[in-house]
């Protein structure tokens, strides 16, 4: 990159957000635009997160681009080599390499009040852009929560999202901390040849039957050579999922059905009752994410794992203390504990208009335009920004909705003409993020009785969308411009690139 690269569009993070914008401006026409890669490899989280049995728990069908389906997905739920493969396979396809710049982790970006445009350092050198787009996501920084005594422990410490490939697991004893979704794919793959598995559960999930099975030759043959099928495919699994929308946004009490569903999977997996008073929930199935396994419970079965029903409180030595008093040995430490969602560090390092951070803008809650545009960040937009999650579905449609809001955004601008941006106005963030919250409280997530990782700090939803993912569609089909602010440079004042054009 060279020192003062000029860019139209610059996009952070390379993985189905980032692939997904850049393939979306090349079929806008627009090719100057780079997207800023920290790692030396596409796929985000699907690079990041190699850990043993790691797999998506929505169907590959659905889990893909609507303009880059795949006929070959080897299973109805497929794991993270060919999730990652397939988001390889698009960046070829769609000829994004040329754009992407690894190696490139943004350190800071600035908007220029006077130039209008952005000011980005990155590890690999400068640029400016007139539009920055964040597609980071929500499950792109670990977190590892702060336990006394963990700098001390003498064993192998980890985040699953960050596994240590180099480090043999056969024979130790090893603590998995967290329940997650991370966890449970985990826990089974793991359990069969650790001398000894220690689960340290504060929460326990709600879990249900996984309906994964191979995909068969002749279903490959068939989606490949009649689309129609593929298409048909995707659109059941798409339209099961909204039906199940109400049930989370509108009635809770409905989902007692599906807790049924769990309570019995569970008991055909689980025969100590003692073990199922451990591992059975007291919250409201959806009120944290519901997770899919049919290895999960019969892996805590096994004589070599203990379900310890409390968190982590301390480390001494190589000693772990829950939070019940309980005292469990251990050789490695595996934190299957999520990650930053409601405080994501790249806020840190986006500073807007008036000089202050996208962090500290969010110091009291994330909120945003119509999950896209913060007020007071100029021609910045957010990829699966606040209230953009699922808890049932595809966040690649959610994505899609998102890029139909960028292309038009561009749109708009050119059609303007000029030098120029559009700031989200305060009261139209504030109106949306209202109606975001009047809408939260009647869903699970709000009255499900769970502490989830949906809500921040001040117990606010800010997570979740709490609609279907067509409503989503709709809301961002078009920017309205009477939501947005229109930013000219300055009176009298040039923008640098053209008083550098004059002086020539």
């Amino acid at each position: 990159m060279s020192e003062r690269e000029h860019v139209r569009v610059a996009v952070i993070g390379s993985g189905f957000g980032g692939l997904g914008a850049a393939i979306r401006l090349r079929r806008e026409g627009i090719t100057d635009f780079v997207v800023l890669e920290r790692a030396g490899a596409v796929g985000g989280t699907w690079r990041d997160n190699s850990y043993p049995g790691c797999a998506c728990d929505v169907p590959s069908h659905l889990y893909s681009f609507s303009f880059a389906p795949n006929p070959r997905w080897p299973r109805n739920f497929s794991g993270q080599p060919h999730i990652r493969a397939y988001l390889e396979h698009v960046a070829d396809t769609f000829g994004i390499r040329p754009h992407l710049r690894f190696h490139a982790e943004v350190e800071h970006a600035r908007w220029d009040r006077d130039a209008l445009r952005w000011e980005i350092r990155t590890a690999s050198g400068s640029l400016t852009a007139d539009v920055l787009v964040s597609a980071t996501g929500p499950l792109s920084d670990p977190k590892i929560p702060d336990i006394p005594g963990l700098a001390t422990f003498p064993g192998k410490v980890f985040h699953s999202a960050r596994w240590d490939h180099d480090y043999d697991l056969r024979g130790k004893r090893v603590a998995v901390i967290g329940t997650g979704a991370s966890a449970l794919q985990i826990v089974p793959a793991i359990q069969p040849e650790v001398g000894r598995l220690s689960l340290f559960q504060r929460t326990p999930a709600w879990v249900l039957p996984r309906a994964d099975r191979k995909i068969t030759g002749l279903e490959r043959w068939l989606h490949a050579k009649v689309p129609a099928t593929r298409a048909a495919r995707r659109g059941i699994l798409w339209g099961i999922r909204e039906l199940q929308v109400s049930a989370f946004t509108k009635w809770p009490n409905a989902l007692g059905l599906v807790e049924t569903v769990g309570r019995a999977h569970m008991r055909r997996a689980v025969k100590d009752p003692a073990l199922r008073a451990k591992l059975t929930p007291d919250y409201r199935i959806g009120c944290k994410r519901i997770l899919l396994s049919n290895s999960y419970y019969p892996a805590l079965t096994r004589p070599n794992v203990d379900v310890i029903a409390a968190g982590l409180r301390e480390v001494s030595g190589s000693t772990l203390i829950g939070s019940d008093g309980s005292r469990t040995e251990a050789d490695a430490i595996v934190f299957g504990t999520g990650f930053h969602v409601t405080d994501m560090p790249i806020a840190e390092r986006i500073t807007g208009a008036d000089g202050v951070t996208l962090a500290e803008r969010w110091k009291d809650g994330m909120e945003s335009l119509r999950g896209t545009s913060a007020d007071g960040f100029p021609n910045f937009l957010t990829l699966i920004g606040p209230n953009t999650g699922l808890g049932n579905s595809s966040l690649v449609l959610m994505i899609e909705s998102q890029l139909n809001y960028l292309a038009d955004y561009l749109h708009h601008l050119d059609v303007l003409g000029g030098r120029i941006a559009l700031d989200a106005r305060p009261e139209a963030v504030a109106a949306w993020s209202d109606h975001m919250q009047r809408r939260m409280a009647r869903t699970v997530w709000t009255t499900g009785g769970c502490d989830s990782w949906y809500l921040d700090a001040n117990g606010r939803n800010t997570t979740a969308w709490p609609g279907t993912t067509a409503e989503f569609r709709r809301e961002t089909r078009q920017v309205d411009l009477a939501e947005y602010a229109l930013l000219r440079p300055p009176s009298g004042r040039r923008p640098p690139a053209l008083a550098e054009e004059a002086a020539v």
